[in-house]
């Protein structure tokens, strides 16, 4: 019977002994992190040198030798064994006998395993060819066997990778750089790979081989304790799924935070985020610093020349009081005194990103460990610099991770700390909570031109998610904030309650002008009622453009930013007093009139599908955006008429983008009633059905013929779709100050096949009218809007709407 000593050590050094040792090791919980990693490494290590020793025999020239992550002792659970059996070349039919007897065992038991078989001079000869393996011998650690032949190969590779190091280097960066550009940043990604990603353990072990190479090192402190945090990480991620796998998807992240002792998926992934982006500071640190060190070796030797054998002595160019350039880098002046100086951190911060240059890892350490702080109110001079930062476009982001890096910016701005690494479980967010805002500032710095206060602009873009992490509505939250932190800057009490008001309606611009109908007067009125004042308008309206350009490519378009400016049009018109007293009704285009002259005429449906790939020719051609087909229907005003066209569309596999649908006013003399839907649809998969076919199947479905609801079933049963992560629930709610002439009912949920048909069947079958619709898709989320009335055409009383809303709501959970 096989047992094992308090260590792990197995009594039975055979396979069975140490798998028996290995399980025990993993499963029994008294060990994690290091420690668990170690003695794994040392159990593997026993087992392998006693495994060696039984099958070389009187072997000699021969030794046994682990690289890459087993080298560096960095065993996670379902980690490969990374071997090298090296041998002299004097008894190569021996040698390949024994690799034999090396690797069958270690297959037997199921463990993942990269061996090789070489000599010195054939293991220096395929790390001069391949980068990958030279870094892996890079880690080589003796095993068993001939420990010169160990130490002399480790010996020679290191030589080789200092010798070679101009050369390869910039190789190696080269090689992050692609990696990145494939894997994306770990710091932001909501299912990061925890090794391949930029700032995940593969940088960490590229820093290990800078740091070898001898030509430049890496910044030291924080960088072990993040490595440790992702392998800590990846540990549990093995343990957990029992796969050797890198990715950290979301469904398995609640199950790795509980085993690592965190409170949930978000804490776990904050702190893979903080630990990257560490990890990231300090490559983008070092690989400056190859690039400074190789760029002073090729120019020296020339400038040796020409100075008869002098040192060269660096240019230093003034930026600001206090702050030179030196080197392609941000230092501080020799004079610089930052123990006297509280505005040095962003004078310097805002001339390297005026300038376009990173700020020196010496000047930024230098500051953060002598720096006093600044009083409150800031001086006018500290608020300036802020401003200016914030308005430099893109360099701002690349400075501000420099000071985020040394704790200065929470130091300036205590609250940044909650939305720090926070992740945003949203689909249409490509960034951190913190990075958007940054990424907000940087787009709001091209509107700068088109408001009075670009102050207020930049200020407002950097806090206007700062309530996020605190319970409750953030918009809320943030107003409460962004006051303190405002008076805290220095802004009079007039600009503090603009940019207080900026924070609190962020969104409501493109809330309103997405989900509202905008005909209405009472919309109108509540928007301008919740700005007050023009120059507040126009503010929030740069503001509303540069977030949703900040969130991602799903946040924003041409399309949406018609309906936003359109919004900001009728709202300055009431802000000027000239509030009209009747729903604005937009005037049909000539097509529009068209279809529905012939609907009229027909008495059935008519529909044109027009293809929009890029702007009308009267807009600028430099926004393409492709928006699909646009898809006009005219048909008679009856029942149903929502729930058929979405019915039949879904039937055909489009996707709806958007979509409007209102009454349209008909020509004098004209009788009759016209509903006009102005959707805009994508196909699924596949190319677009044709317009007949449509109409066809629209014209069955509006007289009964097509049982749409079966259809759907039938298909949804027959081909079941592939569900991840499960969504939020829907969420159904009635806002009964959003019109004065119907009942606006707000529907949230995940967008699927099918989902406005249902809605709309549920609004016939609570035999409500569906006086106007305002649908749009936001990734993977649908926010719909449905103007409704009652019968007599009037809005519908309390009790009614909360009933429809309710039996909604439990219709689509259904």
């Amino acid at each position: 019977m096989t047992s094992t000593d308090v260590h792990g050590k197995a009594e039975d050094s055979g396979p069975s002994g140490y798998a028996a040792a290995r399980l025990h090791l993993l499963t029994e919980g008294e060990q994690s992190g290091p420690p668990r990693r170690t003695a794994l490494s040392q159990l593997t290590d026993d087992w392998l040198a006693e495994l060696f020793t039984a099958a070389a025999g009187d072997l000699t020239g021969v030794s046994l030798v682990a690289v890459g992550g087993y080298g560096r002792g960095e065993l996670s659970p379902r980690s490969d064994l990374d071997l090298l059996l090296l041998h002299d070349g004097g008894a190569p039919k021996e040698v390949a006998a024994l690799a034999d007897r090396l690797w069958y065992p270690v297959w037997d038991l199921g463990l993942a395993l990269d061996h090789s078989v070489r000599t010195p001079a054939e293991a220096r000869k395929t790390a001069g060819e391949d980068l990958k393996v030279q870094l892996g011998l890079l880690d080589a650690r003796h095993l068993a066997g001939d420990l010169g032949l160990t130490a002399g190969l480790r010996t020679a590779i290191l030589a080789d990778w200092r010798n070679q190091a101009p050369k390869r280097l910039p190789e190696l960066q080269e090689l992050c750089a692609e990696r990145a550009e494939r894997q994306g940043e770990l710091q932001y990604l909501l299912e990061p790979d925890l090794k391949e990603a930029r700032g995940g353990l593969r940088d960490a072990t590229a820093l290990r081989a800078v740091a070898a190479s001898w030509l430049a090192d890496a910044p030291r402190e924080g960088l072990a304790d993040a490595r440790r945090r992702l392998l800590d990480v990846r540990d549990a991620l093995h343990l957990t799924t029992g796969r050797a796998t890198d990715r950290l998807s979301l469904q398995e992240q609640d199950q790795v935070a509980a085993e690592l002792g965190l409170l949930d998926a978000d804490t776990l992934l904050r702190q893979v985020y903080e630990a990257s982006r560490v990890i990231a500071y300090a490559s983008d640190v070092t690989w400056r610093e190859v690039g400074r060190v190789l760029r002073s070796r090729a120019v020296r030797p020339r400038l040796r020349a020409m100075l008869g054998g002098g040192k060269p002595v660096a240019e230093r160019s003034p930026l600001a009081e206090g702050v030179v350039e030196q080197d392609g880098e941000v230092v501080l002046a020799r004079a610089a005194r930052p123990e006297r100086d509280p505005v040095l951190p962003l004078r310097a911060a805002a001339a390297a990103a005026q300038a376009g240059l990173p700020l020196s890892l010496h000047a930024v350490r230098r500051m953060a460990a002598t720096v006093r702080p600044l009083p409150a109110p800031w001086p006018a001079e500290a608020r300036e610099q802020l401003v200016t930062l914030l308005g430099s476009g893109r360099p701002t982001v690349e400075v501000w991770e420099a000071l985020e890096a040394e704790g200065l910016i929470t130091r300036l701005l205590p609250d940044w700390e909650r939305v720090r690494c926070r992740p945003q479980r949203n689909a249409v967010h490509v960034w951190t909570v913190d990075r958007h805002l940054i990424e907000t500032a940087v787009r709001a710095s091209e509107f700068t031109r088109r408001v009075s206060r670009p102050d207020l602009l930049l200020v407002a873009a950097l806090l206007h998610d700062i309530g996020k992490g605190w319970p409750g509505d953030h918009s809320v939250a943030g107003e409460i904030i962004a006051r303190d932190v405002a008076a805290r800057i220095g802004f009079d009490r007039a600009d503090v309650a603009v940019l207080a008001t900026l924070v609190r309606h962020h969104l409501l611009l493109v809330e309103t002008a997405t989900r509202r109908d905008l005909d209405d007067p009472a919309t109108v009125r509540l928007v301008a009622e919740a700005v007050g004042t023009p120059s507040t308008l126009e503010l929030l309206h740069a503001l509303t453009e540069a977030d949703a350009l900040a969130t991602g490519p799903a946040a924003w378009s041409s399309w949406r930013g018609s309906l936003v400016a359109d919004l900001v049009r009728r709202v300055l018109a009431v802000l000027a007093g000239d509030a009209p007293d009747e729903p604005e009704t937009a005037a049909p285009t000539a097509e529009q009139e068209r279809l529905a002259l012939e609907a009229v005429a027909t008495g059935g449906p008519v529909l044109a599908l027009r293809a929009q790939t890029e702007p009308p020719a009267e807009e600028p051609a430099t926004d393409p955006e492709p928006l699909g087909v646009e898809l006009l229907i005219a048909v008679p005003d009856q029942p149903g008429v929502l729930p058929a066209v979405a019915g039949v569309l879904a039937m055909h596999r489009l996707t709806v983008r958007t979509a409007e649908l209102r009454a349209l006013e008909l020509p004098d003399g004209v009788d009759g009633s016209v509903l006009l839907l102005d959707w805009r649809v994508a196909a699924e998969y596949g190319s677009l059905p044709q317009a007949a076919r449509l109409r066809a199947d629209l014209v069955r479905a509006l007289d009964g013929s097509l049982d749409i609801a079966s259809r759907l079933a039938e298909r949804d049963a027959a081909y079941p779709r592939r569900r991840g992560v499960l969504p939020p629930p829907p969420r159904v709610s009635v806002h009964p100050a959003a019109s004065r002439l119907a009942t606006v009912i707000e529907v949230r949920a995940q967008d699927a096949p099918g989902l406005l048909f249902r809605i709309g069947r549920a609004l016939e079958d609570a035999s409500v009218s569906v006086r106007s619709a305002h649908v749009s898709t936001l990734g993977a989320n649908a926010v719909d809007a449905f103007y409704v009335t009652g019968p007599e055409g009037a809005p519908l009383p309390e009790e009614e709407a909360s009933a429809v809303a309710r039996k909604l709501e439990e219709t689509l959970r259904g």
